[in-house]
């Protein structure tokens, strides 16, 4: 008797794929697996997968098929074909992170071949997908959402449904991106003004021991929702200390180069005397 309770179609198996993949597996689940390059799919075997390299194939006799790809492009190649080999009814889960406005009409196209859908992209890392913490959002028709809810609570620590509107995670999943990347960025050009001001990185990085910028989305970041440009660091003050930033450093700091031409256009605009947080004013 088979040691396994269901079986799945997995395709993408990168470091993210990958340990969702190993997670599946230690939670009684069979895991067929595709991934573009054959030999990456052939690494899950050791843990009990079944690489396949024809994405139809993999998707025999599953009972539900995940994606966790590139981008839409591979989406949408891989989903044509794997499609041959979804039964009917089969549903379709995809956790890449994608462009927004291509989702509702991805969501139709499996509808119309009979396969419910359900982009649910996540704000984890591979260990995170591997012990089944992190965040995953779902977007889309509720019904399909609480048929898939069961499978998919296993996979994460906090399992969010966003609402009916099918590209609605997607759009979440940007919006937390593009946050770690303004933060990394501007971490970066810290570590710049740091090291050009005679710090190494690690004196430069005990600074945030003790100063912790998450404050500004839970404070500025709400006021700026509601367009509340009361002052209490002008955007003009602001502006003259990106200049101090950049005269310190002496070369490019890419993300304060850019808040900086931002914030002359706002000025420029009459919005010296507003606070900082009218830079997001259009």
């Amino acid at each position: 008797m088979s040691r396994f309770m269901e079986t799945v179609a997995f395709y993408g198996t990168g470091m993210l794929g990958s340990g969702f993949v190993r997670s599946m597996l230690r939670r009684g689940i069979a895991v067929n697996v595709w991934n573009r390059t054959p030999a990456r799919a052939r690494l899950l075997e050791a843990d009990g997968a079944r690489a396949f390299e024809d994405p139809a194939a993999a998707a025999h006799g599953c009972v539900r098929a995940h994606l966790c790809l590139r981008d839409d492009a591979s989406v949408d190649a891989t989903l044509a074909a794997a499609l041959p080999g979804l039964e009917m009814g089969v549903p379709v889960v995809d956790h890449t992170t994608v462009l927004p406005h291509g989702v509702p009409g991805r969501a139709a196209r499996l509808r119309s071949a009979g396969h419910p859908f359900l982009h649910a992209p996540v704000f984890m890392g591979p260990p995170q997908a591997l012990d089944a913490s992190g965040i995953m959002m779902c977007g889309g028709p509720r019904d399909v959402f609480e048929m898939l809810e069961p499978a998919l609570a296993p996979m994460t620590g906090d399992l969010r449904y966003l609402g009916e509107r099918e590209d609605l995670a997607a759009v979440c999943k940007l919006l937390g991106n593009a946050m770690i990347l303004a933060v990394i960025g501007g971490l970066n050009d810290a570590f710049t003004i740091a090291e050009r001001s005679g710090l190494t990185r690690e004196q430069a990085y005990q600074v945030f021991s003790f100063f912790s910028p998450a404050g500004q989305i839970a404070g500025r970041g709400k006021r700026m929702a509601a367009r509340d440009y009361e002052p209490t660091w002008t955007l003009d003050m602001a502006r003259k200390d990106a200049t101090l930033m950049q005269a310190a450093a002496g070369v490019p700091l890419p993300v304060i180069d850019a808040v900086e031409i931002a914030l002359g256009d706002a000025a420029q605009r009459g919005l010296g005397a507003h606070d900082l947080s009218a830079i997001a004013e259009r």
